[in-house]
């Protein structure tokens, strides 16, 4: 991921942000519509979040599905698999 792609990231997901998890790979304990507050964006791109179940798990953009709580559904952008 470029550091452009990174920083845009960064701008979209600020500290505080509320997101909500569709699906996360692998990680049956982290259910759909866990919701949970960006802490921050690391270097690599992946989002970390505080989970209201005391995960501390980052999302993995363009592995695992989520999307913004706090904007009108018509402007959720989801996160899809890139699969």
């Amino acid at each position: 991921m470029t550091q452009e792609r990174i920083e845009a990231m960064r701008r979209r997901y600020p500290p505080g942000t509320e997101v909500m998890l569709n699906s996360m790979e692998g990680e049956s304990h982290m259910p759909p519509g866990l919701k949970g507050k960006v802490d921050m964006v690391d270097d690599a791109g992946q989002i970390h979040v505080n989970w209201e179940n005391g995960s501390s798990l980052a999302l993995v953009p363009g592995v695992d599905s989520f999307h913004i709580t706090d904007l009108p559904r018509a402007e959720r952008p989801k996160q899809q698999p890139s699969r």
